[in-house]
C-alpha cells in the first residue's frame, strides 16, 4: 500500500507515531534478510561441503590410486627371481613323453532324428572333361552331417557331393581332375 502526501496527517505527533511504526517495520524486515542471509550462508557451506565429498569418492573409485593392488610391485621383482634362478641347480627341467596320438572321430548323430538328404551334384554341362570333353563318371561321393537347430525342432541334414573323374583321361594318364560341387555355406 503506497502512502501519498495527501494522505499524511500534518500533526508533528502523528507523523512521529507514523515514523516510529514504520521504522519498527523497517527493524522486523531487517532482522528477517539477516537470517535469511545466515541460513543462505549455511546452505552454501552444506553444499561445499558435499560438493566436496563427492569429488573425493569419485577421485577413489576413478582415479589413479584406485588402480594400485597390494603387492602389485612385487610381480616385476627381476631381481628376487634371478636370485631364485641361481639357487636351484643347473638341472634342466625337461619332460619327456611319447604317445601316439589317434584323430578325433565324430560320432554319428542320432538315428531318431528325422532326416533330410540334400544331393548337390554339379550341372550336367560340368560333366564333361576339361582337357579330352570325354563323359566323366561318378567314382564315389562325400557324405556329411550337420545337426540344426529350429526352435522346438532338430533335424539331422545329410548333404551328398558325387565326386566326378573322366575314364579317357584314367586310361591314357594324362590328367585325373576331380569334379565336385561345393560345399553350400550355412
Amino acid at each position: 500500500m503506497k502512502t501519498l502526501p495527501e494522505d499524511l496527517p500534518n500533526d508533528v505527533e502523528a507523523l512521529k507515531a507514523l515514523f516510529l511504526g514504520q521504522a519498527k517495520l523497517l527493524g522486523k524486515k531487517d532482522s528477517l534478510l539477516n537470517e535469511k542471509d545466515s541460513q543462505l550462508a549455511e546452505w552454501q557451506s552444506k553444499y561445499q561441503l558435499i560438493l566436496e565429498q563427492w569429488r573425493l569418492a569419485q577421485q577413489k573409485q576413478f582415479g589413479k590410486s584406485s588402480e594400485v593392488s597390494p603387492g602389485q610391485g612385487e610381480l616385476f621383482d627381476e631381481a628376487a627371481v634371478e636370485a631364485e634362478e641361481n639357487d636351484v641347480d643347473a638341472e634342466p627341467e625337461t619332460q619327456i613323453i611319447s604317445y601316439t596320438r589317434s584323430k578325433p572321430k565324430l560320432k554319428p548323430l542320432p538315428k531318431d532324428l528325422p532326416r533330410y538328404v540334400v544331393v548337390l551334384d554339379i550341372a550336367e554341362s560340368g560333366k564333361v572333361c576339361s582337357c579330352c570333353q570325354g563323359e566323366l563318371h561318378c567314382i564315389g561321393e562325400e557324405r556329411s552331417e550337420r545337426l540344426e537347430f529350429i526352435p522346438a525342432q532338430l533335424k539331422a541334414i545329410e548333404t551328398v557331393r558325387p565326386k566326378y573323374v573322366c575314364r579317357e583321361c584314367e586310361k591314357t594318364g594324362t590328367q585325373n581332375v576331380i569334379k565336385q560341387a561345393p560345399m553350400p555355406r550355412v
